[in-house]
């Protein structure tokens, strides 16, 4: 493939958050960024900005619904042709949250959960695949959560999607060795974006603990990811912040009924 075109990368849920922290750090490295999200408006207005700030053709924007198999050929098809051909990145971020006791959210949102947080990451690494296997040290990386270290009352759900990608992302990982390409996650605990005030701040954990993370932080970890050096001494998973890289180790050390026990009493339970 030719070296001419630059690095590229792929963005799902890029309208606003943690998507589009990476969008615009990206961007300002160089790369040309793929905005695609439900809310076609915003990463429209979104792509309009970039190109006014680091040049035209810095990004692609289009309408994208993770749960649709065939939208995700077809957004990938035309932002691969716009990149030269190059996918360096696929970054899996899209993602929604139900946060209420199980029984109390209906069967329809826990549905709509899966379908945009697991089956929209394996649907997107499904279609991104053959053009990754083209791009050399390509990537394909997951946004995962510090929930699925243990699954967090109130979001019962949600843990188990994120549990589930970082399943996949570890299985993926060794498969696709062979083609040269590393499957990695990232696991933030509560950052500040508009999911975490408007969804997930109910949630007692979330008093207990305070928000402590930016997109921006996320953002400055998916970059040290993603960036062209060798990728073998890359970790499957980075927990983002101290505080969750302490829950993180803490999680594999400490036995699962303490686990349990902890969970219980940061959720108020």
């Amino acid at each position: 493939m030719s070296g001419s075109h630059p690095r590229s990368i792929f963005i799902t849920g890029a309208a606003a958050g943690i998507g589009r922290a990476v969008a615009e750090r990206f961007a300002r490295e160089g790369w040309v960024v793929g905005l695609f999200d439900v809310d076609e408006a915003a990463v429209q207005a979104l792509s309009q900005q970039l190109g006014q700030q680091f040049g035209a053709g810095r990004a692609v924007a289009g309408r994208l619904d993770v749960a649709d198999a065939e939208g995700w050929a077809q957004s990938l098809a035309a932002f691969v042709q716009a990149a030269g051909g190059r996918l360096d990145v696929l970054f899996n971020n899209a993602g929604v949250a139900v946060t209420a006791p199980f029984d109390e959210a209906p069967l329809a949102r826990h549905h709509r959960l899966i379908d945009i947080n697991l089956k929209g990451v394996v649907n997107g690494c499904h279609a991104a695949l053959p053009y990754l296997k083209r791009t050399p040290q390509s990537r394909a990386i997951n946004m995962c959560s510090a929930s699925a270290l243990y699954g967090q009352p109130m979001l019962s759900t949600y843990s188990a999607t994120k549990a589930a990608v970082r399943s996949l992302t570890e299985a993926l990982d060794i498969e696709w060795q062979a083609h040269g390409i590393r499957v990695l996650d990232v696991l933030p605990l509560f950052v500040n974006t508009a999911m975490v005030r408007d969804e997930v701040s109910k949630m007692k954990t979330v008093k207990t603990l305070g928000v402590r993370l930016s997109a921006e932080d996320v953002a400055a970890t998916v970059w040290q990811l993603a960036r062209p050096l060798s990728a073998r001494g890359l970790p499957v998973h980075s927990p983002v912040g101290l505080q969750t890289k302490l829950f993180y180790i803490a999680a594999k050390l400490t036995p699962d009924g303490l686990n349990r026990w902890i969970t219980a009493k940061l959720g108020g339970h």
